[in-house]
């Protein structure tokens, strides 16, 4: 998976900027990569190289993509606990508030425009129409233009108006189709236009501020960015609203929770700055002339729990307690040392450069977090405290140096900083978590809204081939029904022709049929007897060529006077030929028109033997 240093995926993002304008470089690497990828899987590339080169290619395709990475999920009072606590408690409270003034709202990552409608519904349950069309403007931005254009529409699908109240619905929709429109005379109250909390600069002087489940997409910098926008457009007593899946832990120097169930915060005015160290003043040692405070000084001195030694001006140890004594090694000898011969001077610290400038500048000076290791190789936190001491006159007396041992405290401190880091980590952790779980959620609507369309395109088609499959059942029942037709025809064809085979094969005489162009249409066992010619080899072929020992020619003008007067009786001719032996015979040829139904005409020839006798024989 690419991380924020992949050069090619920062060289896509570069190219989307400059091209389009759209800054995604502070968008969460992981979710940006999954949407950017899902884009280049539908277009069939692997490499965000491959895909650069391809958006260089296809321009068109940046729609596509920038309708893949903004996931423009939202509805009408999303959350509805959230916003029936924002219309009953905190809108009305802040109109009481600004009576009479006009109030500035802010929706921010609009998309489609549901919650800005949203806002605009509860001003007008809470004001009435006219005061809302006089005093509230509600400012709607998104980085999409297509979701803009279809927010400036104001007309939505009745599955997206089913979440508004049906009173309300009654109230602020008209039907328009199969769809609603929002009130023309209350849209004009809501402005939307283009903006990129990024980059652009906010909208100002803003009495509510929406921006929900937009800031789960942007790294912690970013978000830190856009925060600072959103505390600027804020009045000091501003309300943001915020999706469930953002927390500003963070943040808890620009809002304050108003409401964290349900995440209203409120604007803390001004900016705030880390506190100053506050430095220990030094006072003035009285010349003590009484013996008697000497020693209680002294004994104080010495009974202090931290670390401390007396130095003269001229930088010579004047006392030191038993604490300092244990802690640094010193003994009775070191006194009237001069303070630069003791290796206190140097370790656990350089200390000379302190005593001059807590001397010349007549200050207190302050080291921090020194380290130092006691004789058993214990190791110590302190901090040292060079403090100049003066009489009532002002006159230097020298300086004390107190070592505070405060290994315990910044052992404390360093757990505490650490389990503030450890806890701040979890709630990153938690909120990071939180905002994945909601993105995951949202991309899983999406995808759920997609297979529901797809789903009712494929149930729509399945619906018109289930029809086609009835017209197609249909058509073969009535295929069956005349194939049976066909069939029963070609029985009856068949013993048709079965029975006028039987009748002619029956007949002692040659039968011969020709159809009005001269072909043969039949040709009897008795014509193959007589002139040697077999059926298959005589059906379809010219009577008149046929090349037999009948004299075809002589039968021309008798056929075609049959086949073309109107009314003609049969005629017979007696005619000399030769059989399929060779042999001489004398036939007789009957000729008869034959009709059927159509009416088709044809021309019947039957031809008998006649011996010398006029008798018939073989």
């Amino acid at each position: 998976m690419p991380t924020e240093e992949d050069p090619a995926f920062e060289a896509l993002l570069a190219h989307v900027k400059e091209e389009r304008g759209f800054d995604f470089t502070g968008y969460k690497r992981a979710s940006l990569v999954r949407r950017v990828r899902r884009r280049m899987d539908e277009v069939g590339l692997e490499t965000f190289e491959a895909y650069h080169d391809y958006l260089l290619v296809h321009p068109e395709e940046f729609a596509a993509l920038f309708d893949t990475i903004l996931i423009n999920v939202t509805s009408f009072f999303r959350d509805q606990d959230a916003w029936n606590h924002l219309g009953d408690t905190l809108l009305p409270e802040l109109c009481r508030r600004r009576e009479g003034r006009p109030i500035r709202a802010w929706s921010a990552g609009c998309a489609s425009g549901e919650e800005a409608y949203s806002l605009a519904m509860l001003f007008t349950e809470i004001l009435g129409p006219e005061e809302f069309r006089r005093r509230v403007k509600i400012y709607a931005t998104d980085i999409d233009e297509q979701a803009l254009s279809h927010a400036r529409q104001a007309t939505y699908p009745a599955t997206a108006v089913g979440a508004v109240p049906e009173a309300m619905r009654e109230k602020y929709f008209v039907p328009v189709g199969t769809g609603y429109a929002f009130r023309q005379e209350l849209r004009r109250s809501v402005i939307f236009g283009r903006n990129d909390l990024v980059q652009d600069a906010p909208i100002s002087h803003v009495d509510v501020l929406t921006c929900r489940n937009t800031l789960m997409y942007l790294n912690a910098h970013t978000q830190a960015r856009v925060l600072n926008r959103l505390h600027f457009a804020l009045k000091p007593d501003g309300l943001l609203f915020l999706g469930k899946a953002e927390m500003l832990l963070g943040h808890s120097t620009h809002f304050r929770p108003q409401d964290l169930r349900r995440r209203f915060f409120q604007k803390i005015p001004g900016s705030t700055r880390e506190p100053r160290p506050i430095l220990v003043e030094g006072g003035s040692a009285t010349h003590d002339q009484d013996a008697a405070a000497t020693r209680l000084r002294h004994a104080a001195l010495m009974s202090s729990a931290s670390a401390q030694v007396l130095l003269d001006n001229e930088r010579r140890l004047v006392l030191h307690n038993t604490r300092a004594m244990h802690m640094f090694g010193l003994s009775a000898r070191d006194i009237g040392r001069p303070f630069q011969d003791l290796e206190l001077s140097y370790r656990p610290a350089e200390l000379r450069t302190p005593i001059d400038q807590a001397m010349s500048e007549r200050r207190p000076v302050w080291m921090r977090d020194v380290s130092h290791t006691r004789a058993a190789g214990e190791p110590l936190s302190l901090d040292i405290l060079v403090l100049p001491l003066s009489d009532e006159t002002g006159a230097q007396l020298g300086v004390t140096i107190t070592f505070n041992d405060v290994t315990q405290y910044r052992q404390l401190q360093h757990d505490l900083e650490f389990t503030n880091r450890e806890l701040e980590t979890a709630y990153e952790e938690l909120q990071s978590t939180n905002e994945e779980l909601e993105t995951t959620n949202e991309e899983l609507q999406s995808t759920v809204e997609e297979l529901e369309t797809t789903n009712e395109e494929l149930q729509s088609t399945n619906e018109e081939l289930e029809t086609m499959n009835e017209e197609l059942q249909s058509m073969n029942d009535e295929l069956q029904l005349g194939n049976e037709a066909l069939r029963e025809r070609q029985d009856e064809v068949d013993q048709l022709n079965a029975f006028m085979s039987a009748v002619l094969g029956g007949m002692n005489a040659g039968v011969a049929v020709v159809d009005p162009e001269g072909r043969l249409l039949a040709w009897n066992a008795r014509a193959e007897d007589l002139w040697g010619v077999r059926a298959d080899e005589a059906v379809g072929a010219p009577l008149l060529e046929l090349d037999i020992g009948l004299p075809v020619d002589r039968l021309r003008e008798p056929i075609a006077a049959q086949l073309h007067d109107g009314d003609q009786r049969p005629a017979t001719l007696v005619l000399d030929a030769v059989n399929r032996r060779g042999r001489p015979v004398r036939v007789k040829v009957t000729l008869t028109k034959v009709m059927d139904q159509q009416p088709n005409v044809a021309a019947m020839l039957v031809m008998d033997l006649v011996d010398g006798t006029g008798s018939t024989g073989s």
